[in-house]
């Protein structure tokens, strides 16, 4: 047990009986346990197997490779269509962790041996990610902007590109693209 991962559960009002039940499951796998990204994470070797986080009408264990996971119960989750490795199960009570605490140990089980293997994620390409059409359209209209794009990193266009992609409001991703336009220009990613 780690003592930062205590902290965060003392301070957690809505999911501390799901986080806890969650918690030991992963515990009792063998797993170190950490605080990263503000969440409780587990690792193998000090490689991420899975965390644990809540949202407003859920909470989830997310498996840091869940796209590799065979999902015999259909109980993974893809949480957007950009996210290409994470998959989660989610619960919105204590009763629905204890229900599916043997998917979760037995899909615990698989992660833990899929890290073991050294298997891998095949990624997409950035050129395959879908452009969030209010991007599309700005990168249609201006060619200074086009080019400034094409010559980011992959990685630094990706990063726009899921940044952008994240809003289910089409006003929220218009002012996104908006507000980073004069970074792009200047050639800078997202976290530069």
């Amino acid at each position: 047990m780690n003592p930062k991962v205590d902290a965060f559960l003392k301070r957690q009002d809505k999911w501390r009986p799901e986080f806890e039940k969650l918690r030991k499951i992963l515990l009792d796998s063998g797993l170190t346990e950490d605080l990263k990204w503000g969440q409780p994470c587990y690792a193998l070797d000090g490689k991420n197997i899975a965390l644990i986080h809540g949202f407003k009408e859920y909470c989830a264990i997310l498996f840091h490779k869940g796209s590799l996971l065979r999902d015999p119960k259909r109980v993974l989750i893809q949480q957007t269509k950009n996210v290409q490795a994470a998959r989660q199960i989610r619960f919105t009570s204590v009763q629905e962790v204890t229900k599916l605490a043997k998917t979760v140990k037995d899909y615990l089980r698989e992660a833990i041996e899929v890290e073991r293997a050294g298997l891998k994620v095949p990624f997409k390409k950035t050129e395959e990610l879908e452009l969030p059409e209010e991007f599309k359209s700005k990168l249609a209209a201006n060619a200074k902007l086009r080019a400034a794009f094409g010559a980011l990193t992959p990685g630094r266009q990706r990063g726009y590109i899921f940044h952008f992609s994240q809003p289910k409001l089409s006003t929220t991703r218009t002012a996104r693209v908006e507000k980073h336009i004069p970074r792009i220009l200047k050639g800078l990613g997202l976290d530069d």
